[in-house]
């Protein structure tokens, strides 16, 4: 999967945050980052791959997942998800010509969502709660896990954790 935005948005939180994960729940992992010099503001986005297989490249050319937390990233990587695949987008609805044949979008205001919940800086979580439920790929416990040596504030623990549910239930909902 590919996570991309400007920095300071959560980008490679998130990133991370799968990786770490992914270790824990004993696949194979790759996490590749890559963000301006400038970081906050700038552009920033990473490459996720978790399998279960031998990872031949940490590249993603094709990801089968874009989570995209700004406009300019999506129009950046939208054209690089195949038929199949899904896109997760912040923001109210998704740009009609930035649709592509076959691919699934969930549009929300993430950002706005995190900002109800007590901060709009774990948009990221609320985004990667959506991701969670949709892929089924990991188990709580391991996103808790890598959640707790990752964050290390409780107060930023404990929003996150809300953050992560309510983006369960918007994609569960979106599924309705």
């Amino acid at each position: 999967m590919r996570v991309a935005g400007f920095g300071g948005q959560g980008v490679l939180l998130l990133g991370e945050v799968l990786a770490e994960a992914g270790l824990d729940a004993g696949l194979e992992v790759s996490w590749l980052p890559s963000y301006g010099p400038e970081m906050r503001s700038g552009t920033s986005n990473c490459h996720v791959r978790l399998s279960r297989r031998v990872i031949d490249s940490p590249m993603v050319t094709k990801p089968n997942v874009l989570v995209a937390m700004n406009e300019p990233a999506l129009r950046k990587f939208v054209k690089s998800v195949p038929a199949g695949g899904w896109i997760l987008y912040n923001g109210e609805e998704f740009p009609a010509d930035c649709e592509q044949p076959g691919v699934q979008v969930l549009a929300r205001p993430f950002t706005e969502i995190a900002d109800a919940l007590g901060n709009a800086r774990a948009g990221n979580m609320v985004m990667l709660g959506a991701l969670l439920e949709m892929t089924g790929v990991l188990r709580d416990v391991n996103i808790d896990a890598a959640l707790k040596r990752l964050v290390k504030n409780p107060r930023w623990t404990e929003l996150n954790r809300r953050a992560l549910e309510r983006g369960r239930e918007l994609m569960r909902e979106s599924r309705l």
